[in-house]
């Protein structure tokens, strides 16, 4: 969880924060892991909601949240999947490989929320995005990551 920061995007409305959701999910490859980090609800089910919409062509898929289900899994029209998993609930690190996320790495787009459930070795290429709560109902979310990994990132999602 030591990386630098790439650039803070400011997402004044829910609809921005779509925005920008959708344009990263345009551009991400399957391999990417996607730690979303933030407080209780600064946002992350709502970014991840909006990312697996737009990865699915789809927007009124039903992206229910996977709080109880711990994952849920989704297959992209042009192949491969999405994982989307919610940690907050496991209470013993271990318990994560019974999930089975990390055989889905290098197959799969994987959002995770609540990272720091992880092992600390994932997040050596995680694309984090800590999202802020700036009041008034704004967001700013920082991405974070191996500047060489995800090098250009932020020229793609420019706005």
């Amino acid at each position: 969880m030591h990386h630098n920061t790439l650039f803070e995007r400011p997402c004044d409305t829910e609809a921005e924060t779509q925005d920008f959701a959708e344009k990263l999910a345009a551009v991400l490859d399957l391999g990417a892991l996607v730690a979303l980090t933030g407080d209780l609800g600064a946002g992350k089910s709502t970014f991840a909601r909006a990312f697996i919409r737009a990865a699915l062509a789809d927007p009124i898929a039903e992206v229910p949240s996977p709080t109880f289900t711990l994952v849920q899994t989704y297959d992209r029209p042009e192949g491969g999947e999405i994982w989307h998993a919610d940690l907050y609930r496991l209470s013993d690190p271990e318990d994560v490989f019974e999930l089975g996320i990390d055989e889905a790495f290098s197959s799969s787009i994987c959002l995770i929320e609540w990272p720091d459930r992880m092992p600390e070795e994932w997040w050596s290429d995680a694309l984090e995005l800590k999202i802020e709560i700036l009041g008034s109902g704004a967001r700013s979310i920082i991405v974070r990551g191996d500047a060489d990994r995800w090098a250009g990132l932020e020229a793609k999602v420019k706005s």
